[in-house]
């Protein structure tokens, strides 16, 4: 069965009644088939940008384990499911770019987002290209540019990295069509900077597909604007990484929960930062 759960401050802590909807109205999505595009891109909606203040708008998108794995033999794809993959895709079609790390880039063998038919028009209504640009956060610009990540993508790709890059790297980059942009001193990316040099590009819907190491310095940073994430219904042990990693911060942040679906034991939460 499918439902989507819509949350507001007045209704988030309402049990459902017995027809399946709480007073505050829990809308059942259907049963069977699949979530329509539409209705997903609705409920995974960006907010309205402020033409007078443009900022970047920073969310990520991950799954996990019951028991807190976000990936099982390396990959993030034997935790996911059907559903899990339409949202994946709704909110890149969504997005302007797709901030990753390079570790994730070689581990998910990342391939250029392509231009979705469904979502053509309403992204020329929104300004955007035919397809979101993927931007890899890469310290050494180790990765290999034969990819057609670097040789076909509809959109060039935009590599973020440090003053000290290797330059016979950055020029390879560059030859393959890469597009290098400095986002931090010495080896390191600056994730704060990184985010404002893509808005400086013009990509301020961002989407971010981690991997953990990238998304535990995004939460440090404190740049992160919204949490999609996956809860599989599943229990894999072992010691496979969180969704974040890295630095803690000095007291866990409180985000709020905007929506919930379900499919198939699978539930889906969007949390916001207030």
């Amino acid at each position: 069965m499918r439902r989507l759960f819509p949350v507001t401050h007045e209704t988030a802590a309402q049990a459902p009644d017995e027809g399946g909807a709480t007073p505050g109205g829990v809308v059942p999505a259907g049963s069977g088939g699949e979530w329509p595009l539409a209705e997903l891109a609705a409920a995974y909606a960006y907010p309205a940008p402020d033409p007078a203040s443009p900022r970047p708008y920073l969310r990520a998108n991950m799954v996990s384990t019951l028991d807190g794995a976000a990936q099982h033999d390396g990959h993030s794809h034997p935790i996911s499911c059907p559903a899990d993959m339409r949202i994946f895709g709704t909110l890149r079609a969504l997005a302007d770019v797709v901030l990753v790390g390079a570790e994730t880039v070689r581990q998910e063998g990342y391939r250029p987002a392509r231009a979705r038919a469904e979502f053509a028009a309403a992204r020329e209504a929104a300004g955007q290209g035919p397809a979101p640009a993927i931007a890899i956060v890469t310290a050494g610009l180790d990765l290999d540019f034969s990819l057609p990540l670097f040789t076909s993508p509809l959109v060039p790709t935009v590599l973020l990295t440090g003053t000290d890059a290797p330059a016979g790297r950055v020029r390879a980059a560059e030859r393959a069509g890469a597009r290098v942009v400095v986002a931090g001193e010495g080896r390191y990316v600056e994730p704060g900077r990184a985010v404002h040099a893509l808005a400086g590009l013009g990509y301020t819907r961002q989407l971010t597909e981690g991997g953990p190491r990238l998304l535990g310095q995004l939460v440090a940073a404190d740049v992160l604007d919204e949490m999609c994430l996956t809860l599989a219904p599943m229990l894999a042990a072992g010691d496979a990484q969180r969704i974040a990693g890295g630095p803690s911060v000095a007291v866990p942040r409180r985000f709020t929960l905007l929506s919930l679906l379900e499919e198939d034991g699978f539930l889906f939460g969007r949390y916001r930062r207030p």
